[in-house]
Protein backbone atom coordinates (compact mmCIF):
# COMPACT_ATOMS: atom_id res chain seq x y z
CA UNK A 1 0.00 0.00 0.00
CA UNK A 2 2.73 2.69 0.71
CA UNK A 3 4.33 1.64 -2.58
CA UNK A 4 0.80 2.49 -4.21
CA UNK A 5 0.38 5.53 -2.20
CA UNK A 6 3.96 7.05 -3.30
CA UNK A 7 3.21 6.57 -7.12
CA UNK A 8 0.18 7.93 -6.38
CA UNK A 9 1.01 11.03 -5.43
CA UNK A 10 4.35 11.25 -8.01
CA UNK A 11 1.05 10.95 -10.36
CA UNK A 12 -1.23 14.01 -8.59
CA UNK A 13 2.13 15.75 -8.98
CA UNK A 14 2.71 15.36 -12.56
CA UNK A 15 -1.49 16.07 -13.13
CA UNK A 16 -1.70 18.99 -11.32
CA UNK A 17 1.34 20.79 -12.98
CA UNK A 18 -0.07 19.82 -16.87
CA UNK A 19 -3.31 20.85 -15.60
CA UNK A 20 -1.95 24.12 -13.87
CA UNK A 21 -0.16 24.90 -17.18
CA UNK A 22 -3.76 24.38 -19.27
CA UNK A 23 -5.56 26.23 -17.25
CA UNK A 24 -2.87 28.95 -17.08
CA UNK A 25 -2.77 28.87 -20.96
CA UNK A 26 -6.57 29.14 -21.12
CA UNK A 27 -6.94 32.32 -19.09
CA UNK A 28 -4.07 33.67 -21.03
CA UNK A 29 -5.78 33.58 -24.10
CA UNK A 30 -8.99 35.01 -22.72
CA UNK A 31 -9.73 38.49 -24.67
CA UNK A 32 -8.76 41.41 -22.46
CA UNK A 33 -6.56 41.75 -19.39
CA UNK A 34 -6.50 43.71 -16.15
CA UNK A 35 -4.73 46.19 -17.56
CA UNK A 36 -7.60 46.51 -20.87
CA UNK A 37 -10.25 46.92 -17.59
CA UNK A 38 -8.10 49.14 -15.81
CA UNK A 39 -8.03 51.66 -18.70
CA UNK A 40 -11.72 51.01 -19.80
CA UNK A 41 -13.18 52.26 -16.25
CA UNK A 42 -10.31 55.49 -15.68
CA UNK A 43 -10.87 57.84 -19.27
CA UNK A 44 -8.41 59.99 -17.34
CA UNK A 45 -5.59 57.58 -17.50
CA UNK A 46 -2.31 57.90 -19.14
CA UNK A 47 -0.37 56.24 -21.81
CA UNK A 48 2.64 55.82 -19.53
CA UNK A 49 0.10 54.38 -17.03
CA UNK A 50 -0.97 51.99 -18.95
CA UNK A 51 2.82 51.11 -20.13
CA UNK A 52 4.26 50.86 -16.01
CA UNK A 53 1.30 48.87 -15.02
CA UNK A 54 1.53 46.55 -17.98
CA UNK A 55 5.20 45.88 -17.23
CA UNK A 56 4.09 45.76 -13.28
CA UNK A 57 1.35 42.93 -14.20
CA UNK A 58 3.70 41.42 -16.82
CA UNK A 59 1.05 40.99 -19.00
CA UNK A 60 2.97 41.50 -22.09
CA UNK A 61 5.59 38.92 -21.17
CA UNK A 62 5.44 35.43 -23.09
CA UNK A 63 2.91 33.09 -21.77
CA UNK A 64 6.12 30.37 -20.87
CA UNK A 65 7.40 33.21 -18.73
CA UNK A 66 4.42 34.17 -17.22
CA UNK A 67 3.53 30.78 -16.08
CA UNK A 68 6.97 30.00 -14.80
CA UNK A 69 6.57 33.25 -12.40
CA UNK A 70 3.87 32.45 -10.90
CA UNK A 71 4.29 28.44 -10.50
CA UNK A 72 7.67 30.02 -8.55
CA UNK A 73 5.45 31.98 -6.30
CA UNK A 74 3.27 29.37 -5.89
CA UNK A 75 5.72 26.80 -5.01
CA UNK A 76 6.42 29.68 -2.45
CA UNK A 77 3.37 29.25 -0.75
CA UNK A 78 2.23 32.97 -2.56
CA UNK A 79 -0.85 32.64 -5.04
CA UNK A 80 -0.67 36.30 -5.58
CA UNK A 81 -2.68 39.36 -4.93
CA UNK A 82 -6.60 40.05 -5.88
CA UNK A 83 -7.29 43.01 -7.97
CA UNK A 84 -10.60 43.07 -7.69
CA UNK A 85 -10.90 42.19 -4.13
CA UNK A 86 -7.45 43.91 -2.82
CA UNK A 87 -6.68 41.38 -0.71
CA UNK A 88 -4.22 38.28 -1.23
CA UNK A 89 -5.60 35.45 -2.90
CA UNK A 90 -4.82 32.43 -0.34
CA UNK A 91 -7.15 34.76 2.42
CA UNK A 92 -9.52 35.15 0.18
CA UNK A 93 -9.40 31.51 -1.12
CA UNK A 94 -9.98 30.54 2.75
CA UNK A 95 -12.57 32.67 3.86
CA UNK A 96 -14.62 30.87 0.75
CA UNK A 97 -13.90 27.46 0.86
CA UNK A 98 -15.35 27.35 4.95
CA UNK A 99 -18.82 28.92 3.04
CA UNK A 100 -18.50 26.12 0.36
CA UNK A 101 -17.92 23.67 3.29
CA UNK A 102 -20.88 24.02 4.87
CA UNK A 103 -23.13 23.78 0.93
CA UNK A 104 -21.10 20.66 -0.36
CA UNK A 105 -21.29 18.94 3.47
CA UNK A 106 -25.29 19.66 3.75
CA UNK A 107 -25.62 19.24 -0.01
CA UNK A 108 -23.65 15.52 0.16
CA UNK A 109 -25.57 14.79 3.61
CA UNK A 110 -28.63 15.25 1.70
CA UNK A 111 -27.88 12.72 -1.40
CA UNK A 112 -26.85 10.12 0.50
CA UNK A 113 -29.47 9.87 3.77
CA UNK A 114 -31.87 9.96 0.87
CA UNK A 115 -30.45 8.76 -1.68
CA UNK A 116 -28.62 5.17 -0.94
CA UNK A 117 -32.11 3.81 1.17
CA UNK A 118 -34.55 4.92 -1.58
CA UNK A 119 -32.02 2.58 -4.25
CA UNK A 120 -31.73 -0.20 -1.76
CA UNK A 121 -35.89 0.04 -0.54
CA UNK A 122 -36.58 0.33 -5.01
CA UNK A 123 -34.35 -3.26 -5.77
CA UNK A 124 -36.22 -4.95 -3.04
CA UNK A 125 -39.41 -4.10 -4.19
CA UNK A 126 -38.46 -4.00 -8.26
CA UNK A 127 -41.47 -3.15 -10.53
CA UNK A 128 -44.15 -2.01 -7.57
CA UNK A 129 -45.61 1.32 -7.05
CA UNK A 130 -42.80 3.07 -5.13
CA UNK A 131 -40.23 1.62 -7.17
CA UNK A 132 -41.72 3.50 -10.06
CA UNK A 133 -42.21 6.69 -8.39
CA UNK A 134 -38.87 6.91 -7.00
CA UNK A 135 -37.72 5.95 -10.33
CA UNK A 136 -39.65 9.44 -12.04
CA UNK A 137 -38.67 11.46 -9.57
CA UNK A 138 -35.19 10.20 -9.96
CA UNK A 139 -34.56 11.14 -13.63
CA UNK A 140 -36.28 14.46 -12.95
CA UNK A 141 -33.55 15.05 -10.79
CA UNK A 142 -31.08 13.92 -13.18
CA UNK A 143 -33.19 16.24 -16.13
CA UNK A 144 -33.41 19.43 -14.20
CA UNK A 145 -30.88 22.12 -14.78
CA UNK A 146 -29.13 23.61 -11.43
CA UNK A 147 -29.98 27.11 -12.31
CA UNK A 148 -34.00 26.43 -13.45
CA UNK A 149 -34.28 24.66 -10.15
CA UNK A 150 -32.86 27.02 -7.92
CA UNK A 151 -34.87 29.77 -9.61
CA UNK A 152 -38.30 27.96 -8.79
CA UNK A 153 -37.41 27.04 -5.34
CA UNK A 154 -36.60 30.76 -4.99
CA UNK A 155 -39.71 31.35 -6.16
CA UNK A 156 -41.78 28.68 -4.44
CA UNK A 157 -39.91 29.20 -0.80
CA UNK A 158 -38.48 32.80 -1.00
CA UNK A 159 -41.45 34.55 -2.29
CA UNK A 160 -44.73 33.15 -2.91
CA UNK A 161 -43.96 31.05 0.54
CA UNK A 162 -41.65 33.35 2.46
CA UNK A 163 -39.86 30.61 4.81
CA UNK A 164 -36.35 31.04 3.77
CA UNK A 165 -34.21 33.70 2.48
CA UNK A 166 -34.20 33.84 -1.43
CA UNK A 167 -30.26 34.17 -1.11
CA UNK A 168 -27.01 35.17 0.54
CA UNK A 169 -25.03 34.06 3.21
CA UNK A 170 -26.55 35.70 6.76
CA UNK A 171 -29.15 38.24 7.43
CA UNK A 172 -28.03 41.63 8.18
CA UNK A 173 -28.19 43.01 11.22
CA UNK A 174 -29.50 39.44 12.76
CA UNK A 175 -29.21 39.46 16.19
CA UNK A 176 -30.12 36.11 17.21
CA UNK A 177 -28.04 32.56 17.17
CA UNK A 178 -25.47 32.92 14.15
CA UNK A 179 -26.25 29.11 13.61
CA UNK A 180 -29.83 29.06 13.15
CA UNK A 181 -29.52 32.22 10.26
CA UNK A 182 -26.64 30.13 8.83
CA UNK A 183 -28.76 27.15 8.18
CA UNK A 184 -31.94 29.40 7.08
CA UNK A 185 -29.67 30.55 4.27
CA UNK A 186 -28.93 27.15 3.81
CA UNK A 187 -31.44 25.20 2.85
CA UNK A 188 -32.80 26.02 -0.49
CA UNK A 189 -29.04 25.84 -2.04
CA UNK A 190 -28.17 22.38 -0.30
CA UNK A 191 -31.54 21.25 -1.32
CA UNK A 192 -30.94 22.52 -4.93
CA UNK A 193 -27.36 20.76 -5.28
CA UNK A 194 -28.78 17.60 -2.89
CA UNK A 195 -31.23 16.55 -5.44
CA UNK A 196 -29.10 16.10 -8.23
CA UNK A 197 -26.95 14.06 -6.42
CA UNK A 198 -29.38 11.72 -4.80
CA UNK A 199 -31.08 11.26 -7.92
CA UNK A 200 -28.03 10.01 -9.80
CA UNK A 201 -27.03 7.52 -6.35
CA UNK A 202 -30.83 6.45 -6.01
CA UNK A 203 -30.29 4.94 -9.76
CA UNK A 204 -26.85 3.33 -9.24
CA UNK A 205 -27.71 2.22 -5.98
CA UNK A 206 -31.13 0.27 -7.24
CA UNK A 207 -28.59 -0.98 -10.47
CA UNK A 208 -25.72 -2.32 -7.99
CA UNK A 209 -28.32 -3.99 -5.37
CA UNK A 210 -29.87 -5.96 -8.37
CA UNK A 211 -27.36 -7.37 -9.68
CA UNK A 212 -25.61 -8.80 -6.30
CA UNK A 213 -29.87 -9.84 -5.52
CA UNK A 214 -29.20 -12.35 -8.65
CA UNK A 215 -25.76 -13.55 -7.73
CA UNK A 216 -25.93 -17.27 -6.53
CA UNK A 217 -24.40 -16.60 -2.77
CA UNK A 218 -27.43 -15.14 -2.34
CA UNK A 219 -29.68 -17.19 -3.66
CA UNK A 220 -27.44 -20.07 -1.19
CA UNK A 221 -28.04 -17.71 1.80
CA UNK A 222 -31.83 -17.37 1.25
CA UNK A 223 -32.11 -21.56 0.52
CA UNK A 224 -30.20 -22.19 3.52
CA UNK A 225 -33.06 -20.36 5.67
CA UNK A 226 -31.14 -17.33 6.68
CA UNK A 227 -33.39 -14.39 7.93
CA UNK A 228 -34.06 -12.33 5.17
CA UNK A 229 -32.87 -9.21 6.92
CA UNK A 230 -29.25 -11.39 7.16
CA UNK A 231 -29.56 -11.71 3.96
CA UNK A 232 -29.99 -7.92 2.83
CA UNK A 233 -27.38 -6.66 5.30
CA UNK A 234 -24.65 -9.15 5.97
CA UNK A 235 -24.45 -10.48 1.99
CA UNK A 236 -25.99 -8.07 -0.44
CA UNK A 237 -25.33 -4.70 0.79
CA UNK A 238 -21.97 -5.02 1.27
CA UNK A 239 -20.99 -5.79 -1.98
CA UNK A 240 -23.55 -3.66 -3.31
CA UNK A 241 -21.90 -0.78 -1.89
CA UNK A 242 -18.60 -1.41 -3.45
CA UNK A 243 -19.16 0.23 -6.80
CA UNK A 244 -21.16 3.00 -5.03
CA UNK A 245 -17.80 4.21 -3.56
CA UNK A 246 -16.74 5.44 -6.75
CA UNK A 247 -19.73 7.11 -7.59
CA UNK A 248 -19.42 8.75 -3.52
CA UNK A 249 -16.27 9.82 -4.25
CA UNK A 250 -16.11 11.24 -7.61
CA UNK A 251 -19.41 13.22 -7.12
CA UNK A 252 -17.54 14.82 -4.41
CA UNK A 253 -15.91 17.39 -7.05
CA UNK A 254 -19.23 17.07 -9.10
CA UNK A 255 -20.76 18.96 -6.49
CA UNK A 256 -17.82 21.49 -6.15
CA UNK A 257 -18.23 22.13 -10.50
CA UNK A 258 -22.59 22.07 -9.64
CA UNK A 259 -21.94 24.82 -6.79
CA UNK A 260 -20.46 27.03 -9.36
CA UNK A 261 -24.01 28.04 -10.58
CA UNK A 262 -25.62 26.86 -7.37
CA UNK A 263 -23.68 29.69 -5.31
CA UNK A 264 -24.20 32.04 -8.33
CA UNK A 265 -28.20 31.73 -8.11
CA UNK A 266 -28.60 32.00 -4.49
CA UNK A 267 -25.25 34.41 -4.20
CA UNK A 268 -23.80 32.32 -1.69
CA UNK A 269 -19.95 33.17 -1.09
CA UNK A 270 -18.58 30.22 -1.69
CA UNK A 271 -15.01 29.28 -4.10
CA UNK A 272 -17.65 28.73 -6.97
CA UNK A 273 -19.22 32.32 -6.36
CA UNK A 274 -15.73 33.72 -6.44
CA UNK A 275 -14.73 31.74 -9.52
CA UNK A 276 -17.55 33.18 -11.51
CA UNK A 277 -17.33 36.91 -10.51
CA UNK A 278 -12.85 36.19 -11.31
CA UNK A 279 -13.64 34.98 -14.85
CA UNK A 280 -15.80 37.63 -15.38
CA UNK A 281 -13.55 40.03 -13.81
CA UNK A 282 -10.34 39.00 -15.70
CA UNK A 283 -8.85 38.44 -12.04
CA UNK A 284 -6.10 35.82 -13.29
CA UNK A 285 -4.84 35.39 -9.75
CA UNK A 286 -8.00 34.60 -8.17
CA UNK A 287 -9.41 32.26 -11.11
CA UNK A 288 -6.24 30.52 -11.55
CA UNK A 289 -6.52 29.68 -7.48
CA UNK A 290 -10.20 28.33 -7.51
CA UNK A 291 -9.53 26.00 -10.75
CA UNK A 292 -6.36 23.94 -9.22
CA UNK A 293 -8.67 23.92 -6.30
CA UNK A 294 -11.42 21.83 -8.32
CA UNK A 295 -8.84 19.78 -10.00
CA UNK A 296 -7.10 19.07 -6.80
CA UNK A 297 -9.96 17.72 -5.72
CA UNK A 298 -10.57 15.79 -8.27
CA UNK A 299 -7.44 13.58 -8.23
CA UNK A 300 -7.89 13.50 -4.26
CA UNK A 301 -10.89 12.36 -4.48
CA UNK A 302 -10.19 9.30 -7.03
CA UNK A 303 -7.67 8.57 -4.71
CA UNK A 304 -9.53 8.13 -1.82
CA UNK A 305 -11.90 5.75 -3.80
CA UNK A 306 -9.36 3.71 -4.63
CA UNK A 307 -7.97 3.22 -0.94
CA UNK A 308 -11.39 2.86 0.34
CA UNK A 309 -12.20 -0.17 -2.56
CA UNK A 310 -9.26 -1.97 -0.56
CA UNK A 311 -11.05 -1.44 3.12
CA UNK A 312 -14.64 -2.35 1.46
CA UNK A 313 -13.57 -5.71 -1.05
CA UNK A 314 -10.93 -7.41 0.73
CA UNK A 315 -9.94 -8.93 -2.81
CA UNK A 316 -8.44 -5.72 -3.83
CA UNK A 317 -5.49 -5.26 -2.67
CA UNK A 318 -2.69 -2.40 -4.02
CA UNK A 319 1.00 -3.07 -4.13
Amino acid sequence: MQRFLVHRFLQMGVILVGLSIMIFSLLALTPGDPVDLIAASDPNIRPEDVKALREYYGVDDPIHVRYLKWLRATLKGDLGYSRTYGQPVARIIGERIANTAWLLGASFLIGFSIGIPIGIHSALHQYSRSDYVATVFSFGGLAMPVFWQGIIFILLFAVWLPIFPAGGFTQPGYQGWWVWDRLRHLVLPALVLGTHGWASWTRYMRSSMLEVLRQDYVRTARAKGVPEPSVINSHALRNALIPIITLLALSFPGLVSGAVITETVFSWPGMGLLLYQAILGHDYNVAMAALLFHALLVVMFNLMADIAYAIVDPRVRYS
